[in-house]
């Protein structure tokens, strides 16, 4: 089984920042891996020890923002696509939509 874990946490204060560092590290140090920028996972051998983790996220969560846990088997993590686009090079260096106020 797989918990992932997603979140989106506010990061305007200082206080915010810190609860946000500290829920990642949190993360971290329980064992997730980052799949993307705030989408973090990790391995649980059965339902019961992906519940002791669900019940370890839910004491650490941050005051603030919305954290969300989904819990999947190993096939249904095996059949994730990954779509690849190709990086844009072209920078544009005009004044042609420049707005003057």
């Amino acid at each position: 089984m797989r918990v992932i874990i997603f979140f989106d946490l506010p990061t305007v204060t200082v206080d915010e920042r810190k609860a946000y560092s500290q829920f990642r590290k949190f993360l971290i140090n329980e064992g997730f891996i980052m799949m993307q920028e705030s989408v973090y996972t990790k391995i649980a051998l059965n339902s019961t020890t992906s519940k002791l983790i669900q019940d370890r996220i839910r004491k650490s969560k941050p005051p603030r923002g919305l954290v969300q846990m989904l819990i999947i088997t190993e096939k249904q993590f095996s059949g994730i696509e990954y779509v690849v686009g190709s990086g844009q090079d072209t920078i544009v260096d005009n004044i042609s939509r420049l707005v003057i106020l």
